[in-house]
């Protein structure tokens, strides 16, 4: 039994110039899998390239919400830091499906109000679509990016029919929260839960049952100052926050930790 992260960007730059060693210090730490999410067609290749290197690197492919849109946007003359060139989703769920069948989860994927302007959201929400078909094709769950869109996300999985699903750094409220959790989704907190009220919220209110760890680095560090660029690791720090919210030791929430990640995913965090 060990711990995991189920939202990681091992191929971010900041990350994969060292990558033994973050994967050393996540084995030091406990971890056990890191779930590396691919963003776009070409980091889904280098996520799939990392996890053929290294054993405890779980695959999940995917497109981001803003690349979902990103031909549109540019044509329409609004600019988005991303060095990628815009790419067809269809040519993403296309790769996907013939060359991704190791993906333990289709992700990162979701609908994002934050970056992306109002006239786009319909085109986005068809492309969020055209994914979730393709995780009950290869009979995998989901991991999804919601920001500013959180329950319109939960509505096009009910919609959809969609069983098995992660919210990942669910940021809305925590009644909304409960709610995808009384649907029988998942929702996972991230590092820096110590010192953002609102996950350290859903670690006290939400079923445990229905919790899982994530980092999403190289961001949200739990420690700006000392840990500038977040890593795996950094799930240990979590699990313990947990452990002092539940009133509980440390091997019982890696218990229940992991008994979530095996529901999830089917297959066991070690």
């Amino acid at each position: 039994m060990g711990f995991f992260d189920v939202h990681a960007h091992l191929t971010h730059p900041d990350l994969r110039q060292d990558i033994n060693g973050v994967l050393a210090r996540a084995r030091e730490a406990g971890l056990t899998r890191v779930v590396s999410n691919g963003l776009n067609y070409a980091d889904n290749k280098a996520v799939a390239e990392l996890a053929a290197e290294h054993s405890m690197v779980r695959p999940a492919y995917g497109l981001y919400p803003v690349d979902a849109v990103l031909p549109q946007m540019l044509a329409a003359g609004i600019s988005y830091p991303r060095e990628a060139d815009p790419e067809s989703p269809e040519d993403v769920a296309s790769w996907i499906r013939e060359e991704g069948q190791d993906a333990i989860a289709i992700g990162e994927i979701g609908l994002d109000g934050h970056w992306v302007p109002k006239e786009f959201w319909d085109r986005q929400e068809a492309v969020l679509k055209l994914f979730l078909d393709l995780s009950e094709d290869l009979e995998v769950p989901v991991i999804l990016h919601s920001r500013k869109r959180e329950r319109r996300t939960f509505e096009l999985l009910q919609e959809r029919g969609i069983r098995r699903a992660n919210f990942h750094c669910f940021s809305s409220r925590v009644k909304l929260g409960l709610q995808i959790t009384a649907a029988g989704y998942y929702l996972s907190i991230p590092a820096n839960a110590r010192r953002a009220e609102n996950f350290a919220a859903l670690l006290r209110k939400a079923p445990r049952e229905r919790l899982l760890l994530e980092t999403d680095c190289p961001y949200l560090s739990p420690d700006r100052d000392t840990l500038p660029v977040n890593e795996p690791a950094s799930v240990r720090r979590t699990a313990e926050f947990a452990a002092e919210l539940w009133s509980e030791p440390l091997p019982f929430v890696m218990e229940q930790f992991a008994d979530n990640y095996r529901a999830l995913f089917g297959e066991d965090a070690a």
